[in-house]
């Protein structure tokens, strides 16, 4: 798969983003006492042409702190089939797509410590636009954790022209909410797409939310990771997780692009915690 120079410059961003956040997770588990380490397993995806469609890497750590981590980074591309591909920004009249990005999801042994999602991506069909965000999920709300989270994306946002912190973190809270639940899935954060016209502002914001949430969610991580908790805790946790799992495979649009066009299985699921309960 031949790329040009603006899908090179995003790829090239994201797999980097990719190491520095693991860098820090490991970080983090040796602080703990543990050995833990992030299993890195490629994967190819063939195009229903036939033709090679790029692939990624799948990035898997299960630690003492992480009881679940997934960090996966991809770059595919090819054509976009049937019904589906009118429901792409620039597919309908042709089907042809280019997609590269990095999708994050952390569920931790701790109960106090937050779950976290977060996601950047470049899409080019007849447009080219960036995409992403990230949003705190804990199964035990802090307002400090939340005020912390929130105030570093406000400050991504405020420092670039198209960062609409407001806009964006109520993109979020709709988003991110299960319907037939009737709750949010977790406290929020930002959420945008369709950012395009102006690949250079968008890029640079698209990389400050980046380098935001490797910011602000280690520190939490830290936080929280020594913090007592007890069984009626886990029980808890096991529970919200089952409404995380609920809106990834009900909801979540991510999942579904992922499914429609033939991308690894196991990367497209890393999101599932590893243990949940519905009582």
């Amino acid at each position: 798969m031949i790329l040009d120079s603006e899908q090179t410059a995003a790829r090239t961003w994201f797999e980097s983003l990719r190491d520095r956040i693991c860098a820090e997770f490991v970080a983090i588990e040796r602080e703990a006492g543990s050995d833990a380490d992030f299993a890195y397993i490629p994967w190819d995806r063939t195009d229903p042409s036939g033709l090679p469609g790029g692939g990624g890497v799948r990035g898997v750590m299960k630690g003492q702190v992480f009881e679940k981590v997934g960090v996966n980074v991809s770059t595919v591309g090819g054509t976009l089939e049937g019904e589906f591909a009118k429901s792409i920004n620039g597919a309908g009249d042709d089907p042809k797509f280019f997609a590269t990005g990095i999708s994050l999801v952390a569920h931790m042994a701790n109960p106090q410590v937050p779950a976290v999602h977060m996601n950047c991506r470049f899409l080019a069909t007849t447009k080219r636009w960036f995409g992403g965000g990230a949003d705190l999920n804990p199964p035990l709300p802090r307002d400090e954790d939340t005020a912390d989270f929130h105030a570093t994306l406000k400050a991504a946002c405020d420092a670039h022209d198209v960062g609409d912190y407001p806009r964006f973190s109520t993109w979020a809270d709709d988003y991110f909410y299960i319907p037939h639940r009737q709750v949010h899935r977790g406290v929020g954060g930002i959420f945008y797409d369709h950012l395009e016209d102006d690949f250079a502002g968008n890029f640079a914001f698209t990389q400050a939310v980046g380098r935001a949430f490797l910011d602000t969610y280690p520190r939490i991580v830290r936080r929280r990771m020594n913090e007592a908790f007890d069984k009626a805790d886990i029980a808890a946790m096991h529970a919200w997780r089952g409404r995380y799992a609920e809106f990834n495979l009900v909801y979540d649009r991510g999942t579904l692009f992922g499914l429609k066009t033939g991308g690894n299985i196991d990367a497209i699921l890393m999101s599932l915690p590893p243990v949940a309960t519905w009582e």
